[in-house]
């Protein structure tokens, strides 16, 4: 079932927006006679207490592992230190990432309730699929999780460029496929937001360049897939680099995030929550 804001006597329900069975937007005219705009994205990361302690922690978190990850693709960190330091780095980012896609799935939960459904079970709490917060985040989570086991299976695996490609390569490339749907589906989210919604440019920046980094991390985990003929990966310098571009973009839609939130004026007050 599709949610949207509740809205006090006088309301009037003008426009919904949607991708595919998603509501990700609408507008409203008040007893004023003065239209509002309702976004799901911003409603996910703004309140009106402005920018939440999640939101804080989740740019800080995605921060710190995209700088792992263009740390380890910067090629005089790769000069300097030894494969398994290096190895260790992407995997250190690879955990900041998880912990910052976990909150992005516990801020599309909160924000379902925040639309007045309040599920008993605890099943019902957290699968939210008529969200499109909701599967971006989750989708991304499970990106972040086969880069958990890429990243750590290139510290302990060494062998054929078979057993590489079956156990380092392969969740690389689901990973990478991973970011490219949540990012796909949190564009789609953005640009259909009413035009009117606070922070509406910010979040253009932000789903721009976190779709940006999905796709260099794809290039990466291509170029990067192991020859069997010659034990050697297809190019290491588009390897490096598509990393290291895509963690780069994934730093600033981090960063921007914030601001992105700190728009002042929320639109949860079209449902009259605070």
């Amino acid at each position: 079932m599709v949610r949207l804001p509740e809205t006090p006597d006088g309301w009037e329900l003008l426009e919904v927006r949607r991708f595919g069975p998603f509501v990700v937007g609408a507008t409203y005219r008040g007893p004023s006679g003065a239209e509002q705009g309702w976004s799901s994205r911003r409603h996910r990361t703004h309140t009106a207490r402005g920018v939440p302690t999640r939101v804080w922690w989740t740019a800080g978190l995605f921060s710190v592992g995209s700088f792992g990850f263009a740390l380890g693709s910067f090629p005089p960190y790769l000069r300097t230190v030894s494969p398994l330091v290096d190895n260790l780095t992407y995997f250190g980012g690879s955990v900041c990432f998880t912990l910052a896609a976990l909150l992005c799935v516990v801020g599309a939960v909160e924000a379902s309730e925040r639309l007045g459904s309040h599920p008993a079970s605890l099943a019902g709490r957290l699968l939210r699929v008529d969200s499109i917060g909701w599967w971006s985040a989750i989708v991304q989570l499970a990106g972040t999780i086969w880069f958990n086991v890429m990243t750590l299976r290139a510290v302990v695996v060494s062998g054929s460029a078979a057993q590489v490609d079956a156990l380092v390569w392969r969740p690389d490339l689901l990973g990478s496929a991973c970011f490219l749907v949540s990012s796909y589906l949190a564009v789609e989210e953005a640009r259909r937001q009413p035009a009117d919604v606070p922070g509406r440019a910010w979040s253009w920046w932000v789903v721009a360049l976190n779709l940006l980094g999905s796709i260099a991390f794809g290039v990466s985990a291509v170029a990067s897939f192991t020859r069997l003929s010659t034990q050697q990966i297809l190019d290491f310098r588009l390897d490096d680099a598509g990393t290291f571009v895509g963690a780069l973009c994934f730093l600033v839609a981090a960063v921007l995030t914030v601001p992105e939130a700190r728009c002042e004026e929320s639109n949860e007050h079209v449902g009259g929550r605070a």
